[in-house]
Order: structure tokens, then sequence, then C-alpha cells
């Protein structure tokens, strides 16, 4: 995973002026086809499923251990796939913010404490960038809110994908790991990112 997630940040960007003009016709690569998945809720259907497969599980768990930001990942996986022809563009962009709730979930379900971009312990980034775009602050800074106060949209996750993670196993090596990186930071509780959303005042009276 590690290998693969340097291989494709490297490749980001524009293609080579006159690329095109060299593609084989006849051997087109896989991004040049008719994608695989055109719809939102089926690209996000197959990436989770493809997220809770033990090893990628694992895999992924450890690079958040590791402090990858949570966007590096989703970088990562989104233009792999559009490599493969999984998806247009387009819906790649779209794919962004689903995917990265998915890995918030998954953290939290290890009891990991992500890191959502690069700087953002220093608050460096005033927009993040992904795939060679600006990710909107505005949803940055909903997911902060949202790993702050314990829950994710509902429209994100849906109620199969949420119990499926609610009985995902957790790695007790990861689960140390995690800790021993935590020793000196006060602990905080948050409450949980799959927990149902707090009753508003109007609900309560």
């Amino acid at each position: 995973m590690n290998e693969e997630y340097v291989k494709v940040v490297t490749q980001l960007g524009r293609p080579i002026p006159g690329q095109g003009l060299t593609t084989d016709p006849d051997n087109p690569q896989p991004y040049e086809k008719p994608p695989q998945f055109t719809s939102i809720h089926e690209a996000s259907e197959f990436i989770f499923g493809n997220l809770i497969e033990e090893e990628s599980y694992v895999q992924i768990l450890q690079l958040m251990v590791d402090d990858m930001p949570i966007m590096d990942i989703v970088q990562t996986l989104l233009f792999t796939g559009f490599t493969e022809g999984k998806w247009s563009p387009d819906l790649m962009l779209m794919l962004a913010e689903p995917v990265a709730y998915m890995l918030l979930a998954l953290a939290e379900r290890a009891g990991i404490d992500p890191v959502l971009y690069r700087g953002e312990d220093e608050d460096e980034a005033d927009e993040v960038a992904l795939l060679g775009t600006k990710f909107e602050e505005e949803k940055i800074q909903g997911m902060k809110q949202f790993l702050k106060f314990g829950k994710v949209p509902a429209q994100t996750l849906t109620p199969e994908m949420i119990q499926t993670i609610e009985q995902l196993p957790v790695d007790d090596s990861l689960m140390a790991q995690e800790e021993e990186q935590q020793e000196e930071v006060p602990a905080q509780d948050t409450g949980s990112l799959l927990a149902p959303p707090a009753p508003t005042e109007e609900e309560m009276q």
C-alpha cells in the first residue's frame, strides 16, 4: 500500500503533452474506456466492500495509525480506481467526501485518532489539495465538526455500512500502537462517529 501510494502521488497532475496522440486506439488504457461505475451509490458500495476486506482493512488501519492523512489515502484509492477504469474524473471527485467518511468511521471503530490532511496539526492548510483540485474548506470543517461531536452524516454511510463497521474485528496490536502514540495526550470523550445524532432542543421539549 505504501509503494502504491508513492507511485500514485508521483503520477498525479496533468497528462504529458501529446500523450493522447501516442495511445494505441486498438488497445486503449482502462481509463480511456467507458467507466465501470457511473452511479455514486454503486461506486461507494464497491469501495466500501474493498475497504472491509481483511487484508485491505488491516493495511488501511495501519496507515492511519502511522498518521497517514485521511485525504492522502482518499486520493490514492480514488486515483487508482480511475486508472483502472472504475469511474470517470467527475465521479472520482464526487466520491472524495463519502470515502473520507468511510475511513473516519473505520478509524473510530479501531480507536484511532486520524489525521485529516497534511499540516493539520500546524493548521497550515486553508485549502486541501485533492486530485489536482482544491477540496472545499467547508467540507474539511464539516469533518472536523463530526469528529468533535461524534457522528457521521446520515447520507454518507448507509445503515448496512454502519452495521457492518460495528461488527468488524479490532486488531489489539494496532490499538496498542495508537495508545502508545497518545500516552502524553489527554483523552477526550468525543462520542462515537457511528452514534445517532444528538437530539435537538426542540426534540427534547
